[in-house]
């Protein structure tokens, strides 16, 4: 079996009145890039790969670079590609466009072995600790033709996640860093007097702030309660005000979704960054990488919880390889994310999610059963992809 042919689709999506903002960025659109990889017996596999930037360039570096190393090459050697592909872009591409590029050809090569095994990737991988995760609500950005004027918003905010709680989840994710912190605060204090204090918050900042500023919304944030992690708080490159701020709270630090491969984890990890690790598949280097990670993650001590953006094989990647997961310590009891991971589902109108899938993800009672089908698991709708797909390119 080799690989015959590589090809990429740029989806996008329009939202309109529905864009929303994080503190760092507007978002008008939904977009992804796909890899579709087919080798000479007709099997096909699905990566997903370019989270935090425009899909084009790391379809060029796919294109340009890395499709003349992969074709006609066997898919089953999928470690070996992967060296490969590093070993020839890492002078110029040890971070970014590059790793994105690598991280969905990873993801589809393995989707490939487990058409050609007729096994799931988290078989593949060893077997499963769980056949279903907990999923916390990512959302509460900011909205509205106004995004500042957080008052006039706040209403629409507490609805909001009182809605998520009546859709049976019961850990929540909260946005900050646009506005100046006490109207953040205000905004959180609103959204913990709705849902009341059994519902669990994760706070993220996108990397927002400074350590000084970040310090004092630690102090005032452990006032509330039931605050799970605070995410990104700082710049991804200040591993000194990670490491300063995880040893002055009793909030748990997570991040690490703009880093990139093994040897930008064990940065975060040596120098102390870090209670929970968040690797994204679709940047970090793909399933091959993350196994890497979440090893050098388990020799810390680290809980490993994936970062997940993006469409439908974004999604169902991350559910094969959370379902491998350890507990973290193993005990009798499973507890979301004490011990248990628990997997991000975004709560913003996403398309390429929701309506790509031949078969689209239910949830149930606040969980995501994980799919056992062949490779990442899914199939996806070629009418959807046609409708969505602004550019297409074919290397053979």
């Amino acid at each position: 079996m080799k690989i015959s042919c590589i090809e990429t689709f740029i989806l996008r999506v329009p939202l309109g009145k529905e864009r929303f903002y994080s503190s760092q960025t507007a978002f008008p659109e939904r977009n992804s890039l796909l890899v579709r990889i087919e080798t000479d017996t007709g099997i096909v596999g699905w990566g997903e790969g370019g989270q935090y930037g425009p899909p084009e360039p790391p379809a060029a570096c796919i294109h340009y670079v890395l499709a003349p190393l992969l074709l006609h090459q066997d898919p089953m050697n999928r470690a070996v590609l992967w060296e490969r592909m590093y070993g020839l872009t890492r002078d110029f591409g040890q971070k970014g466009p590059y790793i994105d590029a690598l991280s969905g050809v990873d993801i589809a090569l393995w989707d490939i072995v487990g058409k050609e095994t007729e096994l799931s990737i988290s078989n593949l991988l060893g077997g499963r600790f769980r056949e279903e995760v907990r999923a916390y609500a990512t959302g509460h950005y900011y909205r509205g033709e106004d995004v500042y004027d957080y008052r006039k918003n706040l209403s629409a905010l507490v609805e909001e996640a009182k809605g998520y709680v009546k859709q049976g989840f019961t850990i929540l994710k909260v946005k900050i860093g646009l506005l100046p912190i006490d109207e953040d605060l205000f905004r959180l204090k609103a959204i913990r007097e709705a849902v009341g204090p059994e519902i669990k918050i994760l706070v993220d900042a996108n990397h927002a702030y400074n350590v000084g500023i970040a310090r004092r919304l630690c102090q005032e944030m452990e006032q509330l309660g039931g605050i799970l992690w605070f995410e990104e708080p700082v710049p991804p490159e200040d591993y000194e005000g990670y490491r300063l701020l995880r040893s002055e709270t009793s909030i748990p630090i997570a991040g690490g979704e703009c880093e990139f491969t093994r040897f930008g984890f064990r940065e975060l990890f040596t120098r102390g960054c870090l209670d929970i690790a968040q690797p994204d598949l679709c940047a970090c280097g793909g399933i091959s990488e993350f196994r890497i990670i979440q090893g050098m993650a388990g020799a810390f001590h680290i809980p490993v919880i994936p970062h997940v953006w993006g469409s439908a094989v974004a999604l169902a990647a991350s559910l094969q390889v959370i379902a491998t997961l350890p507990p973290f310590p193993y005990t009798a009891l499973p507890v979301p994310l004490e011990n248990e991971p628990i997997i991000e589902y975004d709560r913003n109108p996403n398309p390429l999610r929701d309506s790509l899938a031949l078969h689209p993800f239910k949830l149930q009672e606040g969980k995501l059963t994980i799919p056992n089908a062949p490779g990442i698991g899914i199939e996806l709708d070629p009418t959807v992809l046609k409708e969505y797909t602004v550019a297409h390119q074919r290397s053979s």
